[in-house]
């Protein structure tokens, strides 16, 4: 059995045992043997220290700094609820973008079709997904055949060539080009739900398709000439992928029962016309909208070589506070429309109650420090960026303003409280950056701002790399 200690017995014990007095410095900047003596003597292990290192290294130390006194006023009440059925699960892969783009529609179709519950194929769009980021890939490499491979944004394609991360905009591009099928028309595979190897596999063959692209163009071979090399490129890839994750349907049939059992006549779709009959949403009537502090608010943004599809556009954005993002969020909600979000969900969350709140953790108080940054600080210095989208389908709305929300997430039901989270109105503010909404719910001013010619940021811009 293992003991644990109270929190305030950390506070109390750590207030007493810092005592970092040092008096000299090295002029060089080295760290000397002096310097790490006078820094070991001002470290004391004491009876308390000792406490603490033992609870420490025999305990998880988010066990340690849970906020009990957050979770005794937790609840996960709602004034209002978006009518939501089953939880996914990305599994292990980088697919989240993908999976809130779908569990977005996925209520409207419910509610539209009258269903006891509907999946989409993750698998599908996935698929092609892979397909356009290598093609995308093996263009820039023909467009980019005279840069040195240490060029910067030539290190950020080389880095990742086909990665599993994505935003909204792909969700987009994916669904105009290749429709939607059912999740039975193309289930899961082992490769979809775990990534890893066939995402090296496939990356460590662009990577040598790279180094062939550049090699015929400085033996003189035309941009045409290694286009039509890159059509045998990719015609490995799409076997790679088919044997990974199966062959991507033209035509299928299907059928689907309604909650009164009655069950639909059997019919044949191709992908794109199964989206505009059973779908049927305008995916043009969302915008994306930023609180990203570091940058200037009320202007329009674009990311460099932030495609999926090559002959697609980069991400663009208008950046606003984060009060008015909650505010829009809200309206949306409260007419049963799901809000797609992209937030850092590494911090402040427990996944074993399925919270989202700021001090839920309280690492401070245990090493007896201060780690406090404003948001834009945290971005500026890489500690926090857009990691994870998931789908706002409930908020709590208390004298008029948002106090909480209700997360539908998709790590599966066994997580959270059965694959759900609450996130607070300060975790919001804190770790939430982009929401996509339709246009109807964002005011004029804020819409007008997408006709200002975009301010180009580059591929490395916090907002855009952690989710590539």
């Amino acid at each position: 059995m293992q003991c644990r200690l109270p929190l305030g017995s950390f506070i109390v014990m750590m207030m007493m045992t810092i005592t970092p007095v040092i008096s000299t410095y090295a002029g060089d900047g080295a760290l000397t043997p002096e310097l790490v003596s006078q820094i070991q003597d001002s470290f004391e292990m004491d009876a308390q220290s000792r406490a603490v290192y033992n609870a420490i290294t025999n305990n998880d130390v988010n066990e340690l700094a849970l906020n009990h006194d957050l979770l005794r006023q937790h609840n996960e009440l709602f004034s209002h609820k978006i009518k939501a059925i089953g939880i996914t699960n990305q599994k292990s892969s980088g697919r989240c973008w993908l999976f809130a783009g779908l569990n977005l529609m996925r209520p409207i179709v419910i509610e539209k079709h009258k269903l006891n519950g509907f999946e989409f194929s993750q698998n599908y769009l996935a698929f092609w997904d892979k397909m356009e980021k290598a093609n995308c890939f093996l263009e820039h490499m023909i467009e980019f055949r005279d840069r040195d491979p240490l060029d910067r944004e030539m290190e950020i394609l080389l880095r990742d060539p086909i990665s599993d991360g994505g935003w909204w905009e792909y969700v987009v591009a994916l669904v105009n080009k290749y429709g939607v099928v059912p999740k039975e028309v193309m289930p899961e595979t082992n490769s979809s739900e775990k990534t890893d190897m066939m995402n090296n596999l496939i990356g460590r063959k662009l990577r040598a398709d790279a180094v062939k692209i550049r090699e015929m163009a400085g033996n003189g071979c035309t941009v045409d000439t290694l286009r039509a090399e890159k059509q045998m490129m990719l015609a490995e890839v799409y076997r790679m992928l088919v044997l990974n994750l199966g062959e991507p349907p033209a035509e299928f049939q299907w059928r689907y029962e309604e909650k009164d059992s009655t069950l639909a006549a059997l019919k044949s779709y191709t992908p794109k016309s199964f989206f505009d009959e059973f779908v049927n949403i305008n995916l043009e009537e969302y915008v994306s909208i930023f609180n990203d502090p570091a940058k200037e608010l009320g202007k329009h943004y674009q990311i460099s070589l932030s495609r999926n599809i090559y002959d697609g556009r980069d991400i663009d954005y208008v950046t606003v506070e984060s009060s008015m993002l909650k505010d829009i969020a809200a309206k949306s909600v409260l007419a049963d429309e799901p809000v797609w979000f992209a937030c850092d969900v590494g911090k402040d969350q427990d996944s074993k109650h399925g919270i989202m709140a700021m001090s839920i953790y309280d690492y401070g108080s245990i090493y007896g420090i201060n780690m406090d940054m404003t948001k834009a600080q945290r971005s500026l210095y890489r500690e926090s960026t857009p990691n994870h989208a998931m789908v706002f389908v409930g908020v709590d709305i208390k004298d008029d303003k948002p106090v909480k929300w209700q997360v539908e997430n998709s790590w599966g039901s066994e997580r959270g409280a059965s694959g759900y989270w609450t996130l607070y109105d300060s975790w919001f503010d804190n770790h939430v950056y982009e929401i996509i909404v339709k246009k109807q719910f964002v005011s004029k001013d804020i819409l007008k701002s997408y006709d200002q010619p975009a301010i180009v940021v580059p591929p490395w811009d916090p907002m855009f790399e952690m989710m590539r």
